[in-house]
């Protein structure tokens, strides 16, 4: 019997430890507006590129620049800071009620209110969302009452889910926003299944899902990758 070559076990080391500076040199960042954009239609492996690249739109002095910068009028830009604002100040409200002891718990959005603001300023009506628990921005992007949101948050005689569910975890189908789940990747699976139900109907509306970098690692999301 010939001998086995022992198994080891390589642990990569990093480029920088905590109170080192890092050296980030050998990363390219391309100029604003030089990466292409492919056409929404073409074949995934002609787009497979990009998921490895950097998608620089904004210039050094914060201007849109490239095919990635949409020509979108005045009304509609001042709409989408307007309700990002609106979400910013709802967050911050919500999160001091919760540390006066007003509500059990609050998760803020802070810093991410363009990820659902954006996004469904440009789904049409009857499309579904899927959403975390930081997509607030998605009811309030669409002039959702705010008093209701926050009866549901201190689960009040007002609330319209009876206090059946957990504060902020919303659910309003009229508005596109499917149940919160406190399990993370489930919403994937379940907006991948709503989508084959509208194909199958033959119906145009789309599902959206948002999801952590945590929640990536759970089986749901593999799982709906595979069926989408």
């Amino acid at each position: 019997m010939t001998e086995s070559t022992p198994l080891s076990l390589q642990v990569p080391e990093p480029s920088s430890r905590p109170g080192d500076k890092p050296d980030f040199s050998h990363i390219e960042i391309p100029a604003a507006g030089t990466t292409r954009r492919a056409e929404v239609d073409c074949a995934p492996e002609r787009m497979r590129d990009l998921a490895f690249d950097l998608i620089s739109v904004l210039d050094d002095s914060g201007k849109a620049v490239g095919p990635w910068a949409m020509d979108l009028d005045d009304e509609l830009l001042l709409k989408g800071l307007r309700v990002m604002e609106k979400t910013r100040a709802f967050d911050a409200r919500m999160q001091m009620a919760q540390r006066q002891g007003k509500t059990s718990i609050y998760v803020q959005c802070k810093g991410e209110e363009a990820i659902a603001c954006a996004q469904r300023l440009a789904l049409k009506k009857g499309d579904m969302c899927f959403p975390t628990y930081r997509q607030q921005g998605l009811l309030i992007a669409q002039d959702f009452p705010i008093v209701d949101m926050i009866c549901q948050i201190y689960s009040n005689s007002k609330d319209k889910l009876g206090g059946r569910s957990l504060p902020f975890f919303y659910s309003e189908r009229d508005y596109g926003f499917f149940s919160i789940s406190g399990n993370l990747g489930t919403q994937f699976m379940q907006a991948v299944g709503w989508a084959m139900a509208s194909a199958i109907k033959g119906d145009t509306r789309i599902a959206s899902g948002w999801i952590g970098d945590g929640a990536s690692a759970e089986g749901d999301f593999h799982a709906a990758l595979v069926f989408a």
